[in-house]
């Protein structure tokens, strides 16, 4: 279940970097990001999305660490920075919820709630590390 919720969480970061790369790139999605209030993204909100791909990778390492799929970060490292990437999500789907824009509470605010979710199970559950020895038949 939590190598499930990581990659599944991972997927939804790959789709939201590329709608980003989107907007850097001129496409006219700007109704559902950054408030709604551009069409085509001025230049300082498309450096903000360019920082924000920046952002989804470092969650997404940290998911995936403590997921028990990578191992970069301590452990103790890795249970305090997932349970922040929880609080960051959390905090994104409160903005996401009062946002001006119809169409990014619509599409942004589900988003939102199933990166909160799978964030939150990876960082609730127990992990313990993967075994280097191979499994024996009993």
């Amino acid at each position: 279940m939590v190598s499930i919720a990581a990659l599944l969480f991972c997927g939804l970061l790959a789709g939201l970097a590329a709608f980003q790369l989107g907007l850097i790139a001129g496409l006219p999605l700007g109704r559902f990001a950054w408030g709604g209030q551009h069409r085509i993204l001025p230049p300082r909100l498309r450096f903000g999305s360019g920082i924000a791909i920046l952002i989804y990778a470092v969650l997404a390492l940290i998911i995936l660490d403590r997921a028990g799929l990578v191992a970069i970060l301590p452990d103790a490292w890795s249970r305090g920075l997932a349970w922040a990437t929880a609080l960051y999500l959390a905090f994104g789907l409160a903005l996401n919820l009062i946002s001006q824009s119809r169409d990014e509470r619509r599409l942004m605010a589900p988003m939102a709630t199933l990166l909160l979710c799978c964030a939150l199970v990876v960082a609730m559950a127990p992990i313990t590390p993967p075994s280097l020895l191979p499994a024996t038949a009993t």
